[in-house]
């Protein structure tokens, strides 16, 4: 079928491969080359269609956003085009990510603004939720680790998004990864305070995000980046329960939702979700490494807790959940303070209990069956991603559990334990492996394109020669690390340990990278610079 994109067309359905429109006459090759199938969705301020690229070889499915104004006042279309290429220029920052859309075209054409981008197939969580039920607690937390390193990125971006919610996050089919759609509401913070009234007035009218999920300060106009996590913890709530914002009851004083009678968690994340909710932004965390810290402090819980119980009393336990909960606010207090000598202590007993199970694991100690049971539930998934094990604990694989679970479709292996692995060769592209340990490993000529290894630590690994494009390194520790021929073309390593990697002959076209970072690496002259050209600074 070929659908017309005029939006006053009575009858916009025609037979496949038709030139013009049988009812109203208009092409229907958007720009002599993309012909719209169908209708994907509509909203008060534009719509989106499946499309097919006839420009390109085997004419591959793209989306079409067509931005529509509810009015043709002049003052109206120079509104909805400053919005429609802001919307173009934040995809086009940001697109290098292997969880967002990308950008593939944008232009008007008889007042009528378009945006083509790459099409993602899957379900969204409301799909996901609608069908399939509830998400676990397990689950949300698997979300949450999933997410939280992406809106990290955005935010680095200086990108607001405005408009997280249920229905603009999808489970892509091919690598059941999460991918965050949707940037017509954005917030670009570099120019919020330069563009002036008229702007507000614009997002006001059009662009303030979706009532329940956008905090109230949103609402008013004021966003800030804790206002896209404030829309997360919304998110979890409707996982949790399947109940959307207007489902649900309101403190009439304080404007609170009502949320925790009907959600079965644990104590733990019960008090991260409170904080992610705060109504005021100033007892809210402020950004999605916060909340990340706040979920990887779990698994150190119970036996920090056990072990004040043995000294104190029976309330050390409560002390110990409520410090971890504020651990961000904690963490900011001035060094000498009561609260910074308490996360102190909570931080040396952490990296004590990181240094036994290393240990421990180094040398081929048996773990507790608790722990055993933990690292045996990793495989047992549901449909909608929720997993029966804590997120948060790392867990060893071998080279052929891993392999055989990337052929059976598996693309998940964050948190994971994978140092000294001989996986050379290997093709494991489109795998999340966030926060995975990767000391010494051995990835010598892998294709590992389009990979996330934010915050994973890849300490003298063996990159030689692997395909590294449009690898994600945010925040990753790549000190010692040997990439020598490697293929870093539009990787993003903002943020990255780059102090001994050895860069000799890498291709860095395009990367994100910094000339401080190059200059704690060793390069040579056949070393391609983020600018296309060889030679060393």
């Amino acid at each position: 079928m070929s659908y017309c994109l005029n939006p006053t067309c009575p009858h916009p359905e025609n037979l496949a491969y038709s030139q013009r429109c049988q009812s109203c006459g208009s092409k229907l090759l958007l720009c002599d080359r993309y012909r719209v199938l169908k209708p994907l969705g509509q909203g008060g301020f534009g719509a989106t269609f499946l499309a097919y690229d006839e420009g390109l070889p085997g004419e591959p499915s793209c989306v079409i956003k067509q931005l529509r104004p509810t009015a043709t006042a002049p003052h109206v279309l120079q509104m909805a085009r400053e919005l429609f290429e802001r919307e173009a220029k934040t995809l086009g920052k940001i697109g290098n990510h292997p969880q967002l859309p990308r950008l593939l075209d944008y232009f008007e054409d008889n007042q009528q603004f378009y945006l083509v981008q790459e099409y993602i197939s899957g379900a969204t969580l409301q799909q996901e939720v609608q069908r399939n039920g509830n998400f676990s607690e397990a689950g949300v937390k698997q979300f949450l680790s999933e997410i939280l390193p992406l809106l990290q990125y955005i935010h680095e971006q200086k990108v607001i998004h405005r408009d997280i919610k249920p229905a603009n996050l999808i489970r892509r089919t091919e690598d059941a990864r999460m991918v965050l759609i949707d940037f017509g509401a954005v917030k670009n913070q570099v120019t919020q305070g330069v563009n002036g009234q008229s702007e507000q007035t614009a997002l006001t009218a059009y662009a303030i995000g979706t009532p329940g999920f956008a905090p109230p300060e949103q609402m008013a106009m004021r966003p800030v980046y804790a206002s896209d996590i404030y829309a997360l913890g919304v998110t979890c709530i409707y996982l949790l329960s399947s109940k959307t914002p207007k489902d649900l009851e309101y403190n009439p004083t304080t404007g609170e939702m009502i949320w925790e009678p009907i959600v079965q968690v644990s104590d733990h994340l019960t008090s991260v979700l409170r904080k992610m909710l705060e109504v005021s932004v100033r007892n809210r965390y402020k950004t999605a490494q916060e909340v990340l810290r706040g979920l990887q402090m779990e698994p150190y819980i119970e036996s920090l807790a056990k072990g004040m119980l043995a000294k104190s009393d029976v309330g050390a336990k409560e002390h110990i959940h409520n410090q971890i909960a504020n651990s961000a606010i904690l963490c900011s207090s001035p060094p000498g303070s009561a609260s910074s000598a308490g996360v102190a202590q909570v931080a040396a007993a952490i990296r004590a209990r990181r240094a036994k199970t290393a240990e421990n694991g180094a040398n081929g100690v048996m773990r507790p069956k608790a722990m055993m049971a933990k690292s045996t539930n990793f495989e047992n998934h549901n449909s909608h991603g929720s997993q029966n094990h804590n997120p948060n604990v790392v867990r060893k694989l071998s080279t052929q559990n891993l392999l055989t679970a990337y052929l059976k479709g598996r693309r998940d292996f964050a948190l994971h334990n994978l140092s000294m692995l001989n996986l050379q060769g290997a093709d494991l592209s489109g795998t999340n492996f966030n926060s995975a340990k990767l000391q010494k490993t051995n990835l010598q000529g892998a294709n590992l394109n389009n990979s996330d290894f934010g915050r994973a630590s890849l300490t003298d690994a063996n990159l030689r020669d692997a395909n590294l494009t449009k690898a994600y390194f945010s925040n990753a520790d790549l000190e010692g690390a040997d990439l020598r021929g490697a293929d870093l073309s539009h990787a993003y390593l903002s943020n990255a340990n780059l102090r001994g990697a050895n860069l000799c002959g890498a291709i860095l076209t395009g990367a994100k990278i910094t000339d401080e970072q190059l200059v704690l690496a060793k390069t040579n002259w056949m070393t391609v610079r983020p600018n296309g050209k060889r030679g060393l600074l």
